[in-house]
């Protein structure tokens, strides 16, 4: 029987890849056997670059996690750039560059989730990638590139000296290809590549006597043989040795077979245009014009047509497509690829689709889950790479501008505020409050993630007073906003309510802040208690407790610390998903795109419907597992227009933030800290009685420091040494900030003026951030 162990990669702030075990609720993957956990993490520590090495060479055919998997096919086409690369020493390798910006974008977006994916953009992956270039040459030293790769990297040993050359004869109407096979006999003193027709090899070689030599240079050409049926054809007559005139059928069979060749070593120069495979595809096209206003509510249109290079086809230009062979068709003066069946397929397929859309077109909803490459019910699986290459999905005008905005939100204007609010908010503040007016404008769900620090708080009150000043312009009629939020952060937001907000006619719905009497006479007639009321704060705990506020009909509903609706099934997360309002925004700090159940237990609050039930959501995403590319990229796509989120590192936001920040975090009392705190005044009140002078004083002091005891937690006070974290409000705040700096991986430093307290915060801290932190005080050893 092997033991196995859930564990998983992260991607660290500063761009280090590491092992870490998983957390328990990430589970529903078969975890790794402890042999395979033992070698990746031991590779893992010796640093990035060894530990990707170790992914693409030593666990080539070891199943692993998508997460896992990701990285070892990036570190795979690493391998593959330093296969085609010629022969020379380590140390007079020079650098291979990484792939192109657009493409490292495209890897960015293929990532599954994984811990840490917040960090991760193409600068990461380039650091990565030039990580990996210094280390292989670093290991090469005077050693050459064959070498090395048959000694670290059997698998993706390859020659790399013939070349196959495929092009354009345009002289040859019968026959418009010319292929010819060559090998790089040396390298000139230019530093260029001198190429030779392979024929030549066969004079060099056997002048030379170099037998071994020859055998060599055509390995490559010998296992090309073995994976490709045309390549054995040409070895076998001989015809590989010869320039040769092809059809445009033969320069198809080759042109399929290319990923085979370059796989066993050959480095193949084939037309431009196919590196782009132009092919005809049918184009669908959503949201030219829209019906019942934007919105989550509107409807779009639904065209569907024949497009080349997103030029329309005529008909009697489709009609020729379909009676042609499959393979390459000269079309609009170019080559183009050709599948009628798969061409035939996708267009039958989408006539269906539009046919089944109701009269007025698809709703937003549907539209969304399109142009992100999922089903439009959310029923079946997403478009699969084959149907990718035969359709495409693009946003008409209308829709476009919608998308537009979300991806570039417009800053909101001081002046809009009317001098309303009472701060001054930073360039990326003033987007958070547009993009947020923009989405509730349109009805739909907004996710604000910015870092813990970046004000959240105040831009949610610069949208409630946009919202105040909009209801005030039209009828005067003040539609309340609620906010949910967990009972200890009441007291931060009424604060900032009174400092940055105080305009806002606002109630505090919650035992510690409103009497009994009056939370029962609101719930009798919410719409009379509420009709001049801009915003009603309560906890979570209210929201299953007070019934009534699930039937309000809100201007806007607020989740803060947005996470506690993760668990789909608890009561806490189905009567907030009860909630009636216009439009939903979710506050958290932490990344919430790394779990998936996380992801969609928000989304159904924020957009019901968009990643449909749990059940086709669960089903959707095992679809995306499968998929040999850009795995859970129709997953990001059709999240991210609702997610904003900004870290202190971006350079936008970074340059602007003041040297220090200060957040003061107010923490409720427990029952037994607010009893033993009650008890403890009445003491002092008898101990003062004929009390006076320095007496007094002192008595005092005395009690102020068990005060702050109690405060601290109970069993400071008690001496009991039981630091049960319940019995704490402050180490119940504390859990809730330090949740949300372990999630990304921050670092925190945590003090205290009692020596006593560092033991118990170390290791009520050590199990938030799964390890031990460094305690320091003044019995420490130096």
């Amino acid at each position: 029987m092997s033991l196995t162990r859930a564990v998983e990669i992260v991607l660290t702030p500063a761009g280090r890849l590491r092992m870490e075990p998983a957390p328990q609720e990430s589970s529903g993957r078969a975890p790794l056997p402890e042999p395979a956990v033992r070698r990746i993490s031991a590779a893992f520590e010796r640093g990035s670059a060894e530990g990707l090495l170790h992914l693409a060479t030593s666990e080539a055919q070891t199943a692993l996690p998508a997460a896992l998997s990701y990285w070892r096919e990036f570190a795979g086409r690493f391998l593959t750039a330093l296969c085609h690369v010629p022969e020379a020493a380590g140390e007079d390798l020079g650098p291979i560059p990484p792939p192109q910006g657009s493409e490292l974008d495209g890897l960015c977006q293929s990532a599954p989730p994984l811990r840490g994916s917040e960090y991760l953009d193409r600068g990461v992956l380039a650091a990565l990638w030039e990580e990996l270039d210094r280390h292989v040459r670093g290991e090469m030293g005077r050693g050459g590139t064959t070498a090395w790769l048959q000694e670290r990297a059997p698998l993706w040993h390859r020659v790399g000296r013939v070349c196959f050359h495929l092009a354009e004869n345009k002289r040859d109407p019968e026959r418009p290809f010319a292929f010819l096979a060559t090998y790089a006999p040396r390298v000139s003193s230019q530093g260029t590549v001198q190429y030779q027709p392979l024929s030549r090899a066969l004079e060099e070689y056997a002048g030379a006597k170099n037998k071994a030599g020859l055998e060599k240079l055509l390995t490559p050409v010998q296992r090309a043989a073995e994976k490709s049926a045309l390549a054995r054809e040409l070895v076998d007559s001989g015809e590989v040795f010869h320039p040769l005139a092809w059809k445009a059928a033969d320069a198809y069979r080759f042109l399929q077979d290319a990923p085979a060749l370059e796989e066993a070593g050959l480095l193949l120069r084939i037309p431009d245009w196919w590196r782009k495979r132009p092919r005809p595809a049918v184009r669908v096209t959503v949201g030219d014009s829209v019906s019942g206003g934007l919105g989550a509510g509107a409807m779009l249109d639904f065209k569907v047509e024949a497009a080349l290079e997103g030029e329309a086809l005529s008909d009697p230009e489709w009609r020729r497509l379909l009676a042609a062979e499959s393979g390459l068709v000269f079309l609009k003066g170019r080559w183009v690829e050709v599948d009628r069946e798969k061409l035939a397929q996708a267009m039958a397929h989408w006539e269906k689709v539009r046919q089944a859309a109701r009269e007025d077109g698809i709703s937003f909803l549907e539209a969304m889950r399109l142009l992100a490459g999922a089903p439009m019910d959310m029923a079946s699986g997403a478009r699969t790479d084959e149907e990718r290459r035969w359709t495409f999905v693009e946003a008409g005008e209308a829709l476009a501008g919608i998308l537009r905005e979300l991806r570039l939100p417009q800053a909101a204007d001081e002046k809009v505020f009317g001098g309303d609010l009472k701060a001054e908010l930073r360039p990326y503040q003033r987007t958070g409050v547009g993009w947020l007016r923009f989405l509730s404008r349109l009805g739909l769900g907004a996710c604000l993630a910015d870092d813990m620090g970046l004000g959240k708080t105040v831009q949610v009150l610069g949208l409630l007073l946009l919202l105040k000043r909009e209801n005030e312009r039209k009828d005067g009629q003040a539609r309340p906003s609620v906010l949910v939020l967990p009972a200890s952060l009441l007291a931060n937001w009424k604060a900032e309510l009174a400092r940055f907000a105080p305009a806002l006619c606002a109630k505090f719905l919650h035992p510690s802040e409103m009497e009994a009497g009056e939370i029962a006479a609101i719930s009798r007639s919410p719409a009379k208690a509420l009709a001049n009321v801009d915003a009603v704060f309560t906890s979570y705990g209210m929201l299953l407790r007070q019934p009534w506020l699930r039937d309000v009909s809100w201007r806007l509903a607020v989740l803060d610390e947005a996470q506690a609706i993760k668990n789909p099934s608890a009561r806490q997360t189905r009567a907030v998903k009860e909630l009636r309002a216009d439009a939903r925004v979710a506050l958290t700090g932490t990344p919430i795109e790394n779990r998936l159940s996380d992801l969609w237990s928000l989304f159904d609050f924020l957009c019901p419907g968009l990643l449909g039930t749990l059940k086709q959501f669960d089903a959707f995403a095992r679809s995306l597992e499968d998929r040999p590319a850009d795995a859970y990229a129709p997953l990001r796509a059709l999240a991210r227009p609702y997610i904003l989120r900004r870290l202190k590192t971006d350079p936008a936001v970074i340059s602007d933030l003041p040297d220090k920040t200060e957040v003061q975090a107010f923490c409720a009392l427990t029952r037994k800290q607010a009893a033993l705190y009650e008890r403890s005044v009445e003491d002092l009140r008898r101990r003062l009685d004929g009390l006076d002078g320095i007496e007094r004083r002192g008595a005092i002091l005395a009690f102020l420091l068990r005060f702050k005891q109690i405060c601290n937690h109970p069993a400071q006070w008690l001496g009991t040494g039981d630091y049960a974290p319940g019995e704490s409000g402050k180490f119940e705040r504390l859990r809730e900030i330090a949740e949300e700096i372990a999630s990304r991986q921050d670092k925190a430093l945590i003090f205290t003026q009692f020596r006593e307290l560092a033991e118990p915060l170390a290791e009520f801290l050590a199990g938030i951030f799964g390890r031990a932190g460094a305690v320091l005080h003044g019995g420490v050893p130096v």
